[in-house]
């Protein structure tokens, strides 16, 4: 009976996964990755994903450590705050982006007198990539950290280690397989980013149009060139979910 019900859920996720693949020839292929608006897609997906993974790595690796190593009152709160994004529907974290950083938002009326408009911008891509996608790295970080033994960091200090060297000569090496696969994860999320994006930095090709906002457009104008598109995203999302295996089964090693 079970393998039956497995079978059945197998299929449910087999079949349309095998209907986009299905749905375009080798022709179709060829047209769409000379299409103009599958490339332009590539570059802004490409750059924005780029930055944004930058920004996580620069911002989450220290947050991810303060979280895992410290013990405060009020920590469940942060740490709850910082994994909001995840549950957030996409089109609620673009009106959030947007009430904040818009020209009339809170922080928003403030660059924009200082000559700063980021709505409807290649920056807006990249913060709205970043918000919804840095809680995948984070929580991943953590708990890499978390997983490292203490005693290997005083046994490190005890040597005369400073707590800088011990860091990245002790703790940053053995939480690495958490966090590649962390980063792995949020740059998997940030490529398939959709709603925020389109709410916060619109669709406009060669701009703001990342290769999800280019699929829903060329759903209408060119189907090929959106299942071919689909097709890049499948194949790339399948193989960021066997790399995030193969690193949390068997490290780097």
């Amino acid at each position: 009976m079970y393998w039956l019900l497995t079978l059945v859920w197998f299929f449910l996720i087999l079949l349309p996964i095998l209907s986009i693949f299905g749905a375009f020839s080798q022709a179709d292929l060829i047209a769409g990755l000379r299409s103009p608006l599958v490339r332009e897609a590539l570059r802004v997906s490409a750059l924005s994903t780029g930055i944004s993974m930058v920004l996580i790595l620069s911002l989450g690796l220290p947050t991810a450590y303060f979280l895992a190593r410290s013990n405060w009152r009020g920590k469940v709160f942060l740490d709850t705050l910082l994994d909001l994004p995840m549950v957030l529907p996409p089109a609620v974290a673009g009106m959030a982006l947007l009430l904040a950083f818009g020209r009339r938002g809170l922080a928003g009326e403030v660059l924009y007198k200082m000559g700063l408009v980021l709505p409807f911008s290649l920056p807006a891509v990249v913060m709205a990539q970043t918000f919804v996608a840095a809680p995948f790295f984070i929580r991943s970080a953590k708990s890499g950290f978390q997983a490292v033994d203490k005693n290997l960091e005083w046994a490190a200090q005890t040597l005369g280690k400073t707590p800088w060297q011990v860091f990245w000569r002790v703790t940053f090496p053995l939480a690495l397989p958490s966090l590649v696969s962390g980063l792995i994860m949020s740059w998997a999320r940030a490529l398939g980013e959709f709603g925020a994006t389109l709410i916060f930095a619109g669709n406009m090709p060669g701009r703001t149009q990342t290769l999800p906002l280019a699929v829903y457009s060329a759903m209408e104008t060119d189907f090929p060139a959106a299942m071919v598109m689909s097709a890049f995203l499948v194949v790339i999302s399948f193989l960021v979910l066997v790399s995030v295996k193969v690193l949390a089964g068997k490290g780097l090693g």
